[in-house]
C-alpha cells in the first residue's frame, strides 16, 4: 500500500546499526584492554601445554585453565572457550566435556577460539583464534593451509583499508566474498563453512553488521565506530584451521586490535 503512492520503501538497518551500535571511547578502550589480555592469555595456555606436555593436559584441562585467567584477569565470558585438537579442529564450535576431551601429545594440532569482555554493562567483547603444533618441526600439510588462511584474513583487512581510502564502506558480503574467493582460488572453498565474521558488541556476536555472504547476505555497510571479527577457516576431515582477528572501525580506517598470528605456534 506504502509503495503504491511512489514511495520508495527501503531498509532501516544501517539507520539503526547507526544509532545503536557504535561504540563508545570508553568502549573502545574496554575492548582493545580485552583484547590485549586475550592475546596474552592465548600464549600462557599454549605455553601451559608445553610445560606440562609429559602429563598429556586434556582439552577440557586447558580450557579450564583459560576460564580460571579470565577470572583472575575480572574478564566475563558466556561460554567457551574452543580447546580443539586434530580432528575436533574440525567442527568450528567444538565444546570439548568430560566424555569427548581428548589429551595433547607430542605431534598434534591445537586451535584454541576464545572470547571475554571487561566484567561491567558496557564492555565490549573481544574475540581470538590462535592455533599451534606439539612438536619441533610443522609439517608441510598444516604449514600450506595455515598459509592459505591467513592470506584471505589478510587479503578481507587490506580490502576494508583500500575501501576507506577510497571513500567508501563496503556491505558485509563484500567483505566476505573476498576471502572467499581467496580460498576458493586455492581448491579450499568447499571447506569454509561459515561467515567471515561477525559485529562485536555487550554480547560476543554484537547486533552491527556481520561479514556474512555464506549464511546470510548482510547488505549492511560497514561503517566507523563498530567492531568485527575476521576469522577465514579451513576444516578438513582431519584437522581444521581457523585465524581470527578483531578490527575495530575507527574514523582514520580499519585498525586491528588483537595480536594478529603470522606464524604456527611450536609448543614443545
Amino acid at each position: 500500500m506504502v509503495r503504491s503512492f511512489g514511495t520508495e520503501v527501503v531498509s532501516s538497518a544501517d539507520l539503526v546499526q547507526y544509532a545503536t551500535q557504535r561504540w563508545t571511547s570508553a568502549q573502545v578502550q574496554s575492548h582493545t584492554r580485552a583484547a590485549e589480555l586475550l592475546s596474552r592469555i592465548v600464549m600462557e595456555a599454549f605455553e601451559y601445554i608445553g610445560r606440562n606436555l609429559n602429563l598429556m593436559p586434556s582439552e577440557l584441562e586447558i580450557g579450564e585453565f583459560i576460564l580460571q585467567r579470565l577470572r583472575d584477569e575480572r574478564l566475563y565470558t558466556s561460554d567457551g572457550p574452543v580447546v580443539a585438537v586434530d580432528q575436533h579442529s574440525s567442527d568450528p564450535h567444538h565444546l570439548p566435556t568430560k566424555d569427548t576431551s581428548l589429551p595433547i601429545r607430542n605431534g598434534n594440532w591445537v586451535l584454541i577460539d576464545l572470547w571475554a569482555r571487561e566484567n561491567h554493562a558496557d564492555g565490549i567483547y573481544a574475540d581470538i583464534t590462535w592455533v599451534a603444533y606439539v612438536g619441533h618441526t610443522i609439517p608441510i600439510y598444516h604449514q600450506n593451509v595455515f598459509n592459505a588462511v591467513i592470506g584471505a584474513r589478510d587479503a578481507a583487512f587490506d580490502f576494508l583499508q583500500q575501501t576507506y581510502q577510497n571513500g567508501e564502506y563496503p556491505k558485509g558480503w563484500e567483505v566476505d566474498r573476498v576471502a572467499r574467493n581467496y580460498l576458493s582460488s586455492l581448491g579450499y572453498g568447499p571447506y569454509f563453512t561459515h561467515r567471515l565474521g561477525h559485529s562485536l558488541g555487550t554480547e560476543v556476536h554484537g547486533e552491527a553488521v556481520n561479514l556474512d555472504g555464506w549464511e546470510t547476505l548482510d547488505t549492511r555497510l560497514v561503517i566507523p565506530k563498530i567492531g568485527v571479527t575476521i576469522e577465514p577457516g579451513i576444516y578438513m576431515p582431519d584437522f581444521g584451521m581457523r585465524s581470527e582477528i578483531d578490527v575495530y572501525m575507527s574514523e582514520e580506517g580499519p585498525v586491528a586490535t588483537s595480536a594478529v598470528q603470522r606464524e604456527i605456534v611450536l609448543i614443545g
